[in-house]
């Protein structure tokens, strides 16, 4: 039976590096577009997936594609997520907001519409966090606070659906050579070397490993740091 995988954040970095690998092994891709541009964006890439389009910053609007979903999925992957890098002091509530929504509510609100086909199949949900999420570094507040309220929902969620079949990881990769590293050096004005850091695909890698681990295991926390 072919596995079908709900990605989002499929545009760029981690996710596209993921998307890639999972179209190119034959296996069926849902993707989430924000707008119907990008959705034909995405499926021009990657032909034969199918799209959904939904704004990620407003995960109240995210119950009007639950009738789009099939009646079963192998794995969401939440891969999409934004960052603004500021001190507690001086960075704006409305940054706060928009991290909390995008990186935080709208995976809430995507898994619990993804759920019954999840249990259907015995699916994986992966959540794609960051180092960030296990240990807050000063200017990240607001980031991490984010991803630590992630981490504690894909707890829950993993106790409360491992009697379903259904498995949940939670991946922390390091700084990773993705255009989000790229803006957040420029903030931080250091020089951007790409080489430095772990490439996309080695993380995607890693996400593969889970979705693919046989039936006996889980993964419940996979850190992925730089060597260097």
């Amino acid at each position: 039976m072919t596995r079908t995988h709900l990605v989002t954040g499929a545009g760029s970095g981690i996710g596209e590096a993921l998307a890639e690998r999972l179209h190119a092994r034959g296996d069926d891709l849902l993707l989430v577009a924000r707008s119907q541009e990008r959705a034909q964006e995405l499926a021009r890439r990657w032909p034969g997936s199918r799209t959904l389009v939904a704004d990620l910053a407003a995960p109240g609007d995210l119950a009007g594609v639950a009738g789009d979903l099939p009646d079963r999925l192998d794995s969401v992957v939440h891969s999409a997520g934004v960052v603004a890098l500021g001190t507690v002091a001086e960075s704006d509530q409305a940054d706060w907001e928009r991290q909390l929504t995008v990186n935080l509510l709208a995976p809430v609100a995507l898994t619990r519409l993804c759920l019954p086909a999840l249990r259907a199949a015995r699916g994986t949900v992966v959540l794609v966090s960051s180092g960030q999420g296990l240990a807050a570094s000063a200017s990240w507040g607001g980031y991490a606070a984010s991803k630590h309220a992630l981490r504690a929902f894909a707890d829950s969620l993993r106790a409360e659906e491992a009697p379903a079949g259904v498995r949940v990881t939670s991946v922390y990769p390091g700084r990773t050579a993705t255009p989000m590293q790229e803006a957040v050096h420029a903030h931080e004005g250091r020089d951007y070397d790409a080489d430095r850091w772990i490439r996309p695909g080695t993380v995607a890698d890693a996400v593969l490993h889970v979705l693919d681990l046989p039936g006996d295991a889980t993964v419940p926390d996979l850190p992925v740091r730089p060597r260097g």
